[in-house]
Formats: C-alpha cells, sequence, structure tokens
C-alpha cells in the first residue's frame, strides 16, 4: 500500500496557455497538443516540490467529476453548470449562487464510447518515475442525474441507474490497475453536504435520510473499491471548492462513524484547513487499519500557512490517532474545475513546497 507522508488532492491549476486553447474551441490533435505540454510542466512542478505522489493535474477535465458525462453517452443538457450550481460562499470575496441546470438528466442508456482516465493514467506514468494517483469521481456525485420523469425510459429506476455507474467506474478501476496504477482517489462523495441542515432536507426532499443515504452511498463506493483490491485507495470528503469558495461548514462527527468505519478506502483525506472544518475529535472512529490525510493547507488563498502551526496541528491530531497514522495535504484541489480558485500557479508551487517541507520536519 502507498505510504506517502505528503501529497495533493489532485486538481491543479491551468496554465494560461491551456486556458485560451480551449477558450478558442481547440479540439482534437490540437487541444491534446496543449494538454500533453501542460502535463509535462504541472508534473515537473510537483516533482521539483519533493512530491512523492504525483498526478495530471486533471487538465484534460472540464470538473474532476466530468469525465463520466464526456466519456459516456446518454445524458442531456449536461453543461459546466452542472459541476458549479450550488450556494458558494467566501467571506474575502462574497457568496456566489449557481443555479441547478433544470434540463440534466440521464435521457438513454448510457454507452460508453471511450475510458474515463486509463488514457491520463497511460501519459502521466510515461512523463514520471513517481507515484501516479488517478482521481475518479464517487458514484453518488451523479445521483442527480437521475429525473423520475425524464430517465424512466432508459432506466426504470434510480437504483437501475446507480447499478449502471458504478459498473463503468469498476471496470475504469480494472483497466487502470490492469496498466500499472497503485493509487486511486474516490473524490467528493456528497456525505459532507449532509452536515449542513439546507443540504440535508435536499436529500431527504429525494426520499432519503441521512442515514439511508449515506448507508446506500457508501456501499457503492465499497463497490468500486473491492473491485481491485491491489490498489491504494484514497477518499476525499470535501465540504465544496469551487472559485476559492465553499459549500457548508461543520465538523465531521455527525457522519464520521459510518464513513470512516466502513468505507473500504485505505486513506482517508480530510479538510482540516479553518474552523469551518470543525475540531479532531471525529478522528478518534478512524479505524486502525486507515490513514489520516489531514488537509492543513488551504488552497482557498494565497496566504501560506505557518509551518510551526500546521507542525502544532499535527501533533494535537497525533494524539488521537497516532503519527505513523497520519499524513500531510492540502485540503482540497486548486481547481476543482477550469474556473480554478483565486491563487497563481507560483502560489501553488508554494503551497506544495511547504506541504512536503512540514511532512520532511515532522516524518524525517
Amino acid at each position: 500500500m502507498i505510504d506517502a507522508r505528503a501529497e495533493h488532492i489532485g486538481s491543479l491549476l491551468r496554465p494560461q496557455g491551456l486556458l485560451d486553447a480551449r477558450a478558442a474551441g481547440a479540439s482534437g490533435p490540437a487541444l491534446k497538443a496543449a494538454e500533453d505540454a501542460a502535463i509535462r510542466e504541472v508534473v515537473a512542478l510537483q516533482e521539483s516540490a519533493g512530491l512523492p505522489v504525483v498526478n495530471d493535474g486533471e487538465f484534460r477535465r472540464e470538473s474532476f467529476q466530468s469525465e463520466l458525462t464526456a466519456a459516456v453517452d446518454g445524458f442531456e443538457g449536461v453543461s459546466i453548470d452542472a459541476w458549479l450550481w450550488g450556494e458558494w460562499h467566501s467571506e474575502e470575496l462574497g457568496d456566489k449562487s449557481v443555479a441547478r441546470p433544470e434540463a440534466i438528466a440521464v435521457v438513454h442508456p448510457m454507452e460508453q464510447r471511450r475510458s474515463l482516465a486509463a488514457e491520463e493514467f497511460a501519459f502521466l506514468r510515461a512523463v514520471t518515475d513517481r507515484i501516479g494517483k488517478v482521481t475518479l469521481p464517487s458514484p453518488s456525485l451523479f445521483a442527480n442525474l437521475w429525473d423520475k420523469d425524464r430517465s424512466a425510459d432508459a432506466y426504470s429506476t434510480f437504483d437501475d441507474f446507480m447499478g449502471a455507474v458504478v459498473g463503468i467506474l469498476q471496470r475504469e478501476v480494472k483497466e487502470l490497475a490492469r496498466l500499472g496504477c497503485e493509487y486511486i482517489q474516490l473524490d467528493a462523495p456528497h456525505y459532507p453536504l449532509l452536515v449542513d441542515p439546507t443540504w440535508r432536507a435536499f436529500y431527504e426532499a429525494r426520499g432519503w435520510s441521512a442515514e439511508s443515504w449515506l448507508e446506500y452511498g457508501i456501499a457503492l463506493d465499497n463497490e468500486v473499491i473491492d473491485a481491485a483490491p491491489e490498489v491504494t485507495f484514497g477518499f476525499h470528503l470535501c465540504r465544496g471548492n469551487q472559485d476559492s469558495r465553499w459549500l457548508v461548514s461543520g465538523g465531521y462527527e455527525s457522519i464520521a462513524g459510518p464513513v470512516f468505519e466502513n468505507v473500504h478506502a485505505h486513506r482517508l483525506l480530510l479538510e482540516y484547513d479553518d474552523d469551518r472544518s470543525g475540531s479532531f475529535e471525529a478522528l478518534s472512529l478512524v479505524p486502525e487499519d486507515k490513514v489520516v490525510v489531514l488537509g492543513l493547507v488551504t488552497t482557498k488563498h494565497a496566504r501560506l500557512e505557518d509551518p510551526d502551526d500546521l507542525r502544532r496541528r499535527i501533533g494535537e491530531a497525533a494524539r488521537i490517532v497516532g503519527d505513523d497514522r497520519l499524513a500531510i495535504s492540502p485540503q482540497c484541489g486548486f481547481a476543482t474545475s477550469i474556473v480554478g480558485n483565486d491563487l497563481t500557479i507560483e502560489d501553488e508551487r508554494k503551497k506544495l513546497e511547504l506541504v512536503t517541507a512540514v511532512a520532511s520536519d515532522v516524518w524525517s
């Protein structure tokens, strides 16, 4: 299993050249050439920062979760707003509201045209000798793509649709393992949204109690994870990350028992970058066979954290978990979608260097 003390969540800021190519409508070989060049650069950035685990920055994706609908036919109304909607908050930048697209739904049986991430990994493998990590979205992220009125001809029940989503992700996991991928991260299951009353009501209005939704979602996650038992799986619990804003606040205590104890992942990547994240108390529920990756360094702004403060906070968590089962990372990605957060690539580099420097100090 992967034993890295420093890593990052996955998404990194797209360079301007790549953003310009997308904005100009580049496609096919032209877009791939721009992506290839940008990925080579971002891999070199990660290596120079000292990271033992690297990825491709998710540069080939519109959003970290968009590859299912990009690679699979059968959906209608899926635009970038499908991944951005919600009430986003920031004390520094102000709140921002993005309406949920009403047209979004699966309307035909899904037909897969290409891999979600296997081609991404094949290129990454060719440009680095470090551990390559690939992020896949949690099945639960696609639950709102099934509509009881518009999707019934494609999938008569919600369970049928979610089972088909799981099947696609299982095949992707198996192919990544066949290609030699040692580390896969399932990202952003909606469980942390359940700590917020408004989002809890959103799910309950669809007939799911918080408890039943957790049980159902974790079972789906485990089906994906169990498809490749030889692979290390990370599991990132996100409170929302878009345009330097967040969706919900609150500690993990109300969901920690079911999630920490029952998900089959080996590494829990948890957000702990500010007061809205709550205390480390929930870590007492982490089983002894799991590593906790503390997301102590924020990706929401450029201000650099104090290394002494980071070491102190690791020490606090170690009194609950033990430092042999801890690691450090930023709290989330730097660019969950092409929108990106309010930092520069140089700010990003400094944050990643800070993560590896603190990890070296603590665990050397």
